[in-house]
């Protein structure tokens, strides 16, 4: 919008008119605001650098403004991303100092971020250094980590080698599901590792997994591991115990166990 100035605004701004850009910022400057002091983009841009031909907005950056707007909107697609940034544009480029475009988050750049987040070295460099710069910022309580897997289920084709893949289900077993486990810091809830497998994978398998990224990325003994029966497995009390921390969980109500 053009309004024009009076003559006093004039003769300060050297101009006659002014351009108004209006723009509704809601909850976006506090979301990126707080990315920046986590140290979000450096630590993407360290772990996904640029190469070759690619846009100037580096990968931290697109992943800093992207996740901000899925936490905003509440909305995790990637075909409505470029619209909510052509009317934000001027907004974001302030808030991060970097110039925003709105090429810079078309489908295929945000399918290629998704890839190298998907590589597993990439995806387990990002959880470690992002845990170091938060708990030494913060100074988080990190005596108690709850470890728990879930599943995740869909109308999804179930194809071989996919994730979503039919197994044991307590939501609905006619569908495929995929699985997700975390460990978080309780009672804070701040998650530390997470991994996403195929549906069908077993529980037992995937607490090792989470204990042993866990205690690399706090390097810290005498945690307390928190979980559900099947983090009671011997492998994996034993796995806990050599690291020098604890555990709690029931037993399974199966064999010896049950009597």
């Amino acid at each position: 919008m053009k309004i024009n100035i009076s003559d006093n605004a004039q003769q300060i701004l050297g101009k006659s008119e002014l351009i108004i850009i209006t723009e509704r910022v809601d909850d976006v400057a506090l979301l990126i605001g707080q990315m920046i002091r986590m140290g979000y983009p450096d630590i993407l841009d360290k772990h996904i650098p640029k190469r070759g031909k690619q846009r100037d907005l580096s990968w931290g950056w697109t992943a800093t403004v992207w996740l901000a707007y899925i936490l905003s909107e509440g909305d995790h697609r990637k075909v409505s991303v470029a619209e909510y940034i052509a009317g934000m544009r001027n907004t974001l480029s302030g808030l991060t100092g970097q110039t925003i475009e709105v090429l810079d988050f078309d489908d295929d750049r945000l399918s290629h971020l998704l890839k190298h987040l998907s590589k597993r070295k990439i995806w387990q460099a990002i959880e470690h250094d992002l845990n170091q710069r938060s708990i030494e910022v913060y100074e988080l309580p990190t005596d108690v980590v709850r470890c728990d897997p879930t599943t995740v289920s869909g109308n999804h084709e179930v194809t071989e080698g996919g994730l979503m893949q039919f197994g044991h289900s307590k939501d609905d077993p006619s569908l495929p599901q995929i699985k997700l486990a975390a460990a978080s810091l309780d009672p804070l809830g701040m998650p530390l590792v997470s991994e996403v497998v195929s549906g069908e994978t077993a529980d037992d398998g995937l607490y090792l997994g989470l204990i042993e990224r866990v205690d690399n990325s706090l390097g810290k003994a005498g945690l307390l591991f928190v979980g559900d029966c099947k983090m009671s497995a011997l492998e994996g009390r034993m796995q806990i115990a050599a690291g020098g921390h604890r555990y709690l969980s029931p037993l399974p109500l199966t064999g010896n166990t049950a009597n």
